[in-house]
């Protein structure tokens, strides 16, 4: 008998993404580093030894390295050039979609700044990308599920 065909059980393919920058959506092959983390202080008072220490939690908004690889671009290029040059912070969204091409997970990145671009190794006998590597700073990232509704 094959499993219930709801939500919580659809498989994801993760090769099925979508990267929007600003406005723009971009292709690429590998999207590495989306990180929320919290520090942690370790806090120990006079009746540690007896109550046990305490932890405390900090979220601050930390510029995190994210890693886009293998970029193809066409109308985004001149957007992708102008952000690189003008040196401010855009919103970002990664999204992980299901076989529809619906979004069920999307990692929201508040502010997005390129640090750094790579081109491919130009040859004339292959079809390369037109970005091997984008490298970005980004901080206020989190983590949104979106349930996704199905038809009957």
């Amino acid at each position: 008998m094959p499993p219930p065909n709801n939500s919580a059980r659809q498989l994801l393919m993760v090769h099925n993404f979508r990267v929007v920058v600003g406005v723009m959506t971009m292709a690429f092959k590998d999207v590495s580093g989306l990180l929320r983390q919290h520090e942690t202080v370790t806090y120990r008072h006079g009746n540690s030894f007896c109550e046990g220490e305490r932890i405390v939690k900090y979220h601050y908004d930390k510029h995190v390295p994210i890693t886009l690889k293998r970029g193809v671009v066409a109308q985004e290029a001149a957007f992708l050039y102008a952000w690189l040059e003008a040196k401010i912070e855009v919103p970002m969204t990664v999204s992980l979609c299901n076989a529809r091409g619906l979004p069920v997970v999307n990692w929201r990145i508040a502010r997005a700044i390129p640090v750094k671009l790579t081109a491919p190794t130009f040859d004339a006998a292959s079809n390369d990308v037109a970005i091997d590597t984008l490298e970005l700073m980004a901080a206020g990232i989190t983590v949104d599920i979106i349930p996704v509704v199905l038809a009957i």
